[in-house]
């Protein structure tokens, strides 16, 4: 049986990560390479993957059913697509769960002008993937907007299902601040200059 490798950026991080992924080398094909900023990471990742398809997935995400993988993968097959990705579902209470609703929403509206796929979930044809350029890695924020607004809208797809992540976010920055922010974001779509700012996104999850 062929086991598709998994590879794991890690950012310096000070939880034992490497040590618990190597634990899983018995029973998959698992490596840690070196990480940094989101984009670099993801690009170093992607640039030793040999599979026709690449995923990236946050590390704090849980698939909320097995057969989600399997169905992007039949989909990006059967329609020859670029990009696919699918609903964030939070595990947090009812305003996070409200705003994450929001996100999805404004991820399906999306299909009608520019795909928006959140890094939480996103499996690219790797050679497209290559073509775009990758990840940008000079962006401090919302490096996934940037790189699924390439895409062309015939070429992505969200497919039913989702991943479950937790709240992280808005203990660390507070709604309001997550809110404004994502929503200045909407409204710099072909403002580049604005993700290549720092907007103390990356920083609250420090210390």
């Amino acid at each position: 049986m062929r086991i598709t490798p998994v590879l794991v950026a890690d950012a310096n991080s000070t939880d034992g990560t490497p040590e618990i992924v190597r634990g899983f080398g018995g029973r998959l094909t698992v490596d840690v390479i070196s990480g940094g900023m989101p984009a670099v990471g993801r690009n170093r990742g992607a640039a030793l993957a040999k599979t026709p398809y690449v995923l990236f997935l946050d590390a704090d995400i849980e698939l909320a059913d097995t057969g989600l993988i399997r169905r992007c993968l039949e989909k990006m097959q059967a329609k020859q697509l670029h990009l696919t990705t699918t609903s964030v579902l939070c595990q947090g209470g009812l305003t996070d769960k409200v705003l994450y609703w929001g996100s999805d929403f404004f991820q399906y509206l999306s299909c009608l002008y520019k795909p928006f796929a959140t890094g939480m979930f996103m499996m690219f044809d790797r050679e497209r993937f290559h073509e775009l350029g990758g990840f940008h890695e000079e962006a401090q924020f919302a490096e996934d907007y940037l790189l699924s607004q390439k895409v062309a809208r015939r070429k992505f797809a969200i497919v039913r299902g989702g991943v479950f992540t937790t709240n992280r976010r808005f203990q660390k920055m507070g709604h309001l601040r997550v809110f404004l922010l994502f929503f200045r974001t909407a409204l710099n779509t072909h403002n580049e200059r604005f993700y290549l700012r720092d907007h103390k996104y990356w920083g609250a999850y420090k210390g």
